[in-house]
C-alpha cells in the first residue's frame, strides 16, 4: 500500500529582491509504502532538508505535488494544515527540540495537548511507550537533567504517541555518541518492524546502513537508489560508502540504472 507519493516536485527559491533563482529541487519522483524505512542522503546542498520541509509541510513546493495517504498536502487550507502535521506525522530532530521548563512528561504529551485529548487518554498512551524506550523512570525530570540519548528517546516518544502515519527525523543521530546512536538505530529498527513508516535524512553512513532503501540526491534530483534486498547491515555500509563516493567524484548512472564510476 503506497502511503507517500512525491510527484515531479519542484522548489526554487529566489533571493533577496528576485535578482537570481536558485534550484534546490527539480523533478523529485519517488513513492514510499506503508511500513518501509527510507534514508535520505546527500552532500549539503543537495536538496535534502529542502525535501524533508516539503514532506512536512512546512515549505509549499514551486511545482509538483505530496501526497500522503492520497491526500494532496496542496489542497490543505493554512488553517487546517498544523493540524494535518499533528494529526499524520511524527518528527524527530537533530537538536531535540525539547521545551527546558516542561518537564520529560509535559513534553511528550505536548502534541496530544494540541489536540485537545484527555489527560487520562494521555497516560494510557504513554506508559507501553515510555516503558518501552526505557524513559518511565525520567519523566518527571526536565530536559537538562538528562542525557542526549535520553532526550532522543524522548523526543521519538512525543514523536509518536500521536500514533503517525510517517515519521520524519532529520540527523537523528547528529547530536547523540556513538553508543546512544546505535541504541536508537535499534529502536527505529524494532518501530519500523512493528509497521512504522521511517523517513530519515542523515548525513551518517551507519544511520543509512539500517533502513531498507536509501535514495541519494544530487543536484536537487534523485541520483540513485538502493534496496538493501538480503544485505546484512554491513554489506548495505559498504554499498553506500560505494555509491558516496561515486557522487563525490561526479560519477553517473549507466543506462542499465546503475552506477558508473
Amino acid at each position: 500500500m503506497t502511503l507517500l507519493e512525491v510527484k515531479n516536485l519542484k522548489k526554487i527559491y529566489t533571493t533577496r529582491f528576485g535578482a537570481n533563482q536558485v534550484t534546490a529541487l527539480q523533478n523529485v519522483s519517488f513513492s514510499v509504502e506503508k511500513g518501509e524505512f527510507i534514508a535520505i542522503m546527500g552532500e549539503s546542498g543537495s536538496g535534502k532538508t529542502t525535501l524533508l520541509n516539503l514532506l512536512a509541510a512546512l515549505d509549499k513546493p514551486t511545482g509538483g505535488d505530496v501526497l500522503l495517504g492520497g491526500v494532496s498536502l496542496l489542497s490543505i487550507g493554512e488553517k487546517q494544515i498544523s493540524a494535518f502535521r499533528r494529526d499524520n506525522l511524527g518528527f524527530v530532530f537533530q537538536d531535540f527540540n525539547l521545551l527546558d521548563t516542561f518537564s520529560v512528561r509535559d513534553n511528550i504529551f505536548l502534541p496530544l495537548v494540541l489536540a485537545g485529548k484527555r489527560y487520562d487518554e494521555m497516560e494510557q498512551r504513554l506508559a507501553p511507550i515510555a516503558a518501552r524506550l526505557g524513559i518511565a523512570d525520567i519523566l518527571s525530570k526536565f530536559p537538562y537533567e538528562i542525557s542526549g540519548g535520553q532526550k532522543q528517546r524522548a523526543a521519538i516518544a512525543r514523536a509518536v504517541i500521536t500514533h503517525p502515519q510517517l515519521l520524519l527525523a532529520d540527523e537523528p543521530t547528529g547530536a547523540l555518541d556513538s553508543k546512544a546512536s546505535e541504541s536508537l538505530l535499534h529502536l527505529f529498527g524494532e518501530l519500523n518492524r512493528e509497521g512504522q513508516t521511517i523517513l530519515m535524512v542523515t548525513h551518517s553512513v551507519r544511520a543509512a546502513s539500517h533502513a531498507g532503501r536509501v535514495l541519494f540526491l544530487r543536484d536537487g534530483e534523485v541520483f540513485h537508489q538502493l534496496y538493501r534486498g538480503a544485505m546484512s547491515t554491513e554489506e548495505m555500509f559498504a554499498r553506500i560508502s560505494d555509491t558516496l563516493t561515486v557522487i563525490a567524484s561526479g560519477g553517473g548512472r549507466t543506462p542499465e540504472g546503475g552506477l558508473d564510476d
